[in-house]
């Protein structure tokens, strides 16, 4: 699914999506393209710039685990199910992020972030294209022992995403910072 800039800042019906999942796309669409402005011209030192060698994250472990965290929600979502512990190391370090993830998550173009963020969130739309409206509002025991439905979830994964674009417009500020220096 294409992300049109002439509806970008609407939240209304979606090609293919019913109204539910529109109103949802479209609130992800606007999170991700801003995202993708604050990283698109990144080069790999900066989206492998560590402020902190110990407890810091880069930008490119946040995009790495912003797709992550998409992919477990897939799981999670689309199939009801919790994650096994193999998805869990397929998806790790990137989803717990740390220090194997400072290890592990370097030296990649902002082309492999982006097209992995793209891959997930295509399969994301796909999915949702098929689901209906309904399947967003049925509940399951999520954080804290309570209730949450489908909705919640995945409004969380978007906010996940703003929180961390947050963080990376931080870390951007620190190698502008570094760069002036």
């Amino acid at each position: 699914m294409s992300i049109d800039i002439k509806t970008l800042f609407l939240i209304d019906q979606k090609d293919g999506l019913s109204l539910e999942f529109s109103k949802l796309v479209s609130m992800m669409n606007y999170a991700r393209v801003m995202t993708l402005e604050e990283v698109k011209k990144l080069t790999v030192e900066e989206l492998d710039f560590l402020h902190d060698k110990e407890d810091g994250n880069s930008i490119g472990m946040l995009l790495s685990h912003m797709a992550a965290v998409e992919k477990a929600y897939q799981i999670e979502t689309f199939q009801n199910r919790e994650l096994t512990e193999e998805e869990i190391k397929e998806l790790n370090p990137a989803l717990e992020l740390g220090n194997k993830a400072r290890e592990q998550i370097n030296g990649c173009s902002i082309d492999f972030y982006l097209n992995e963020l793209a891959d997930i969130r295509h399969k994301t739309i796909e999915t949702f294209k098929t689901l209906p409206d309904g399947w967003l509002f049925q509940q399951t025991p999520f954080w804290f022992g309570e209730q949450a439905n489908n909705y919640f979830k995945w409004f969380h994964v978007f906010e996940d995403e703003l929180n961390h674009r947050g963080q990376i417009r931080i870390i951007k500020k620190m190698i502008a910072k570094k760069m002036h220096d």
